[in-house]
Formats: structure tokens, sequence, C-alpha cells
């Protein structure tokens, strides 16, 4: 071979190899870029809370809320089994354990039981099916209820009755201004002093009170259309989206930025509005979910600019890290199974001023769980299982 065929082979091998090596570099690039994506880390906290006292244990637990101390409250339905976990609880009792703990119990944020209380009083109607809990921005505590409900109920942070709004024994009517249908949670805007009532398990709305007196304000449909009470019949994942929320609507939570975001949960959607009702946006999340849905309930991140939205699934079984403006899934954690860090049917959920959170899992779920904030970290998995705590894997 010539010494200047040898050359022109020298020369394109160089070219070859340059070109690999700008390739490689390229996709070392694309790499470190996909790594820079970061979201919110959290580790489950195996021991929190700490053990109940009294031989209590937790039936269907469907709401959980942070006061301003940063105390957490839960609330649930006691509705354990009779022959394999109520047997103190019968008469005669079974055995010595156990007992179905008060409907709602607070804890400090070392997990130590601080308080207990609810249930039926004087003055008040307690719910037939207790269903969310959420303490506002006075430090009062309001619960709604998913059975034959059409009331909400408002409590000091200490269990003593304040208020009852909402007339009793009602029929569903998603355009009346004097009752509710079966009230899934309520949230606040604590800068316009307005409850925000995911209404509901009935209705087919979002209604807006005074935090103070309870005054209906407005309320408003999917879309922002008035609602309409027709059974739409089951949710069909290929058919067009209806212009209509189907029962439940579970969540309708507002933004510092002036922006409601409600879980539509068998549609499988969230879909997002100004405080006037005005539809902005919506999101469907795992759209093929049939039955109970996927948009259980929704809780922000504590940066002034909430950047993050995590999104219970209770359906599937985890929690999803999304960013709130773009309603991007960035990543989950959580899996079907019992122990901790794994969920079954989480379904509610709330954040801290450290910005832990907080799920609680109803059906045979039955208890509420604590997920430390680490701080923001690379996303190396769309979903994560089960965040537990570094160096015990």
């Amino acid at each position: 071979m010539s010494k200047r065929t040898l050359s022109t082979v020298a020369v394109l091998v160089g070219l070859v190899v340059a070109l690999g090596w700008g390739q490689s570099a390229l996709n070392g690039v694309a790499e470190v870029s996909e790594t820079r994506v970061e979201a919110p880390m959290f580790e489950v906290d195996p021991l929190w809370p700490k053990p109940l006292p009294n031989h209590w244990i937790l039936g269907s637990t469907i709401g959980v809320g942070v006061d301003s101390r940063d105390y957490v409250y839960i609330i649930h339905r006691g509705n354990g089994n009779e022959r394999t976990e109520l047997g103190a609880q019968q008469d005669p009792p079974t055995g010595e354990c156990c007992v179905a703990a008060p409907p709602v119990l607070v804890f400090d944020p070392e997990g130590n039981l601080a308080d207990s209380w609810g249930g039926p009083g004087d003055g008040y109607d307690w719910p037939s099916s207790n269903h969310g809990i959420t303490i506002d921005h006075m430090d009062n505590v309001w619960i709604g209820g998913n059975g034959a409900d059409s009331h909400i109920l408002k409590f000091t942070r200490d269990g003593q009755f304040l208020a009852q709004y909402g007339e009793v024994g009602k029929e569903i009517d998603s355009n009346s201004t004097t009752h509710f249908g079966r009230v899934a949670k309520i949230s606040f805007d604590a800068a316009a002093n307005e409850a925000y009532l995911a209404d509901g398990y009935g209705n087919k709305r979002v209604a807006v009170l005074d935090a103070s007196t309870g005054e209906f304000k407005r309320y408003w449909g999917a879309y922002g259309n008035t609602p309409d009470d027709t059974n739409m019949g089951p949710y069909d994942p290929d058919a067009p989206l209806i212009q209509q929320f189907r029962t439940p609507v579970h969540c309708a939570e507002p933004t510092f930025d002036g922006l409601v975001y409600v879980c539509d949960r068998p549609n499988d959607r969230v879909q997002v509005f100004k405080t006037d009702g005005t539809f902005v946006n919506e999101v469907r999340i795992a759209p093929r979910t049939l039955g109970d849905g996927s948009t259980w309930d929704i809780a922000f991140s504590r940066d002034p600019e909430q950047k993050f939205m995590y999104l219970a699934d209770g359906k599937n079984m985890k929690v999803y890290i999304m960013e709130r403006a773009s309603l991007e899934i960035v990543t989950s954690f959580g899996d079907g199974g019992r122990q901790p860090g794994l969920f079954f049917a989480v379904h509610s959920i709330a954040t801290d001023s450290e910005g832990n959170i907080f799920t609680t899992e109803t059906y045979e779920g039955k208890r509420v769980q604590k997920f430390t904030y680490m701080g923001m970290g690379p996303v190396t998995e769309k979903n994560q299982g089960a965040p537990w705590p570094s160096g015990s894997q």
C-alpha cells in the first residue's frame, strides 16, 4: 500500500474515531442532562407513629391533616373485624385485644399520641361515615362524611364543637346552596379565608364557603360547567372525556398563586381551575385505571412556589411526584404491600412545614405513614418502590 493510501486511511480512521467520540460526548451530555432532573426525595420512617395505648387499633383511615404546630391529625372509622380485630370490644370479650381507637387521633412531630377525640356528641350530627380531616389556617378542624351526609363539621383542634354547615338528611343536589352531598374533603385558601369542598360522593362539584361563617359563596362542575346529577355510567378510558365530574369528586386544593386542583377520581384526571371556577387545564393519570380511579388526593411541596404536587393513587398503590406547573409526573414511590413504604389503598396525603409527607390508607390498609423529606436529589427511577432509609436495602 502506497504512502498516499496509508495517509488517506489514517485520516479516515481518525475521522471515524472523532465522530465516535463526538457521538459519545453527545450521549454523555444527554445522560448528564437526564441525571440533572431533580425532585424531592423521601424516606419512610418505619418507627412513626409510636404504638397506640389501650389496645387501640385503627379502622379504615380516611383523612390526614397538619396544624400550625406540625401536629398530625388522622381520622378513621373504627371498622375492625369483630372476630379477628376487636375481640376486647365484644360482650363478653373474646380476648385481651383489641378495641377501636377514638375517631380522631393527634400525633406530635415525634409520633407521640398527643390527643384523641371525636364521635357523636351534643349539638351536632356526627357523620354516618366520616371522611377527610383538614386543619384550616386558624387551626380549626373540619370533617366531612361520605355516608348519607349532607353537612360538614368544624371543631377546635382539641375537639370542641364550633359549627355545623349544611342541612342534615337532604337528597343529592349539585346545585343546592343550602346543603351538600357527601363531602369527601375540605381545603382552605387562607388569603381569601375560604373553604373549598370536594362535594363529593353524591354531588359532582366544587363548593366554596366563607371559612369563618360557612356562608355559601360559589360552586362549579367539570370544565367550569354547571354541574349535572345525571348518572353518566361507568368510566370508559376509550370514550371521549365527559363534561361532568363522576363521583367521587375527591379533593379540591387551592394554591398560593390562585389555582385550584381538583381530583376527578373515577375519571382518572386532575382538573385545574382559577378560584372563580374558570377552567385552566387538566391531566389524565394512569388513564386505564378502572373502578376506584387513580386521582385520590393532593398535597403540595412547602416551598413558596409550591413547585411540586404529590398525588395519592389508591388504586395503583403509589404517590406521584409531579411538577405542578406542567402537570408532568417526575417520579413516584410506593407499591402494593403492607411493609413500611408500601401501600394498601393510599387514600389521603398531607405535608408539614418541614416538607415531610404523611399518608393514610383505607379499606384494609388501616394505617398512617410518615415519609421524611431528604432534600432534592436526582431522579434515577420512574417508579422507586418503597423508599427505604439509606443503607437498609
